[in-house]
């Protein structure tokens, strides 16, 4: 099945406006930047991760460390996709004690966050695990809530939701897909 662009709800603007916030709350909750790192799961919640990184060091001063994680061999349908897309996961920090904060674009079933939080285990046993996504588009499987949310959007199971950023996609944007009725 194929997918037409059916909404933008989130332009650049707004995508910036989100995630200095989310800085800005991580600094809150956690007061300060002191034990805190950033782990970004493939591939755009690493740029993410880059980006709130950033905010946090222009507004507290602290550089915090970024982590990348790669969940394809985590996930509990690895033994059913063909052939996953492998990156290589950089921890470059001690986990141990750490409060970590998982990055991601989006959240909705609570799969790809089970994977990670199982992956940050395999490199030591953190003090906390807190999530910030960019979009929280509902429709849990997995008892998981995210701790910063750039913006909330109801969507249907039969929708996609798809974050666009200059580094891979040449736009910012967050845009809902709806299925086109056509095969592909």
């Amino acid at each position: 099945m194929g997918y037409r662009e059916k909404a933008e709800v989130m332009d650049a603007r707004a995508m910036d406006r989100a995630l200095t916030r989310i800085a800005h709350e991580i600094l809150e909750a956690n007061k300060g930047a002191g034990s805190i790192a950033l782990a970004g799961i493939m591939t755009r919640g690493v740029d993410m991760a880059n980006r709130l990184a950033e905010r946090i060091a222009a507004i507290e001063g602290t550089t915090v460390p970024v982590g990348s994680l790669d969940i394809s061999f985590y996930r509990d349908d690895v033994a059913i996709r063909l052939s996953p897309e492998v990156h290589t996961t950089d921890i470059p920090y001690t986990v141990e004690d750490r409060t970590i904060v998982l990055v991601d674009d989006v959240l909705y079933t609570g799969r790809t966050i089970r994977a990670a939080m199982d992956a940050i285990m395999d490199y030591g046993r953190p003090g906390a695990i807190q999530l910030a996504v960019l979009v929280d588009r509902g429709h849990r499987e997995l008892p998981i809530r995210a701790d910063f949310v750039g913006k909330n959007v109801p969507t249907s199971r039969r929708e996609r939701v798809k974050v666009l950023l200059e580094e891979h996609d040449d736009r910012e944007a967050v845009i809902i897909l709806e299925d086109d009725g056509k095969e592909e």
